[in-house]
């Protein structure tokens, strides 16, 4: 076990949450928080505390929310804590290499990737929808480059054909608290059996986009599939009907393997279970739907109001 240490911890979104928390539960003291300033949120647009903050002032912790760390004044203020180490999580910040050197013990991201397979913004969406097998999360230790720094921990997860992006989410979340708690108790030995990241297995999970979310029916029954797991809840899969959008939150794959009898899109079937679609390859059944201006509903309310069925979605 190694001595109590002294941490700056650096997130913002929910994802950081769990950590910060299982940290505050521990023998380490936190003696500080940073976190991206408060930003306008829901339909007032008022500004809203991230959930960083609002775990850390529910612990009287100072807060820090500097707009970068590339300021002298900025880098003062964090050079003077005189922490032990810093513990970076979903912060959005880039860490200039003063800052990365600043603590005695470095800085350690817990990422949701095993490292180098997706390093960026999105890994938890693009191991869904390339249909990767398992996930996990990787503790690293922190340089100047995009999540390429030495990895001293990984735990595994296997991502199941019903995890969505939130779903994994919040398992991945939790088995970061769990993570970097184990690896803050054998610190010395991971840091000096440190492992570098084989450039040759790197991929990268690009930012998502709401335009990426829009399905095209050429493609198959279980791409697509993957692709509304992954998109929820954000930015969610969507079609054109009637020349609205129609969000697709959940749906299943009952055919993956026959080719098209029928145009990619059209509507072969209404079923309780939900409404089947023609996909370039298979057919997709929505089993959940959100047509504009409305609340999700079961797919088969919605195709009850209005006659689907051979109808084209876009």
């Amino acid at each position: 076990m190694t001595q109590p240490l002294k941490i700056i911890f650096a997130g913002t979104p929910e994802f950081s949450v769990a950590p910060l928390q299982a940290l505050l539960d521990s023998e380490h003291q936190v003696i500080a928080v940073y976190t991206q300033p408060d930003r306008p949120a829901g339909r007032g647009r008022k500004l809203t505390a991230s959930p960083v903050k609002a775990l850390a002032l529910q612990n009287q912790l100072p807060v820090y929310q500097p707009l970068s760390l590339k300021e002298p004044a900025a880098q003062a203020e964090l050079a003077a804590l005189d922490a032990d180490i810093m513990i970076v999580v979903a912060y959005g910040l880039i860490l200039p290499k003063a800052v990365l050197e600043m603590p005695k013990l470095g800085c350690l991201n817990i990422h949701a990737s095993l490292l180098p397979r997706w390093r960026g913004a999105a890994p938890i969406q693009r191991a869904i929808q390339s249909g990767d097998a398992q996930t996990g999360i990787t503790i690293m230790q922190m340089d100047i480059g995009l999540d390429t720094g030495d990895m001293l921990y990984k735990i595994t997860t296997p991502i199941d054909h019903q995890d969505n992006a939130q779903i994994l989410h919040d398992r991945l979340m939790g088995m970061g608290a769990t993570a970097i708690i184990e690896a803050l108790s054998n610190l010395p030995e991971l840091q000096q059996n440190a492992q570098v990241q084989d450039e040759t297995q790197v991929t990268y999970a690009e930012k998502l986009s709401k335009a990426e979310a829009q399905i095209d029916w050429h493609k198959s029954a279980q791409e697509l599939q993957r692709e509304v797991q992954a998109y929820n809840p954000w930015p969610v899969a969507f079609c054109q009907f009637q020349e609205q959008p129609l969000r697709i939150w959940s749906s299943r794959v009952i055919d993956s393997k026959t080719d098209k009898s029928a145009t990619p899109g059209t509507i072969l079937a209404i079923q309780k279970d939900g409404v089947q679609v023609q996909t370039g390859k298979g057919i997709l059944c929505l089993m959940q739907v959100q047509p504009a201006g409305k609340k999700a509903m079961a797919a088969y309310d919605f195709a009850q109001a209005r006659q689907l069925q051979g109808q084209q979605l876009q």
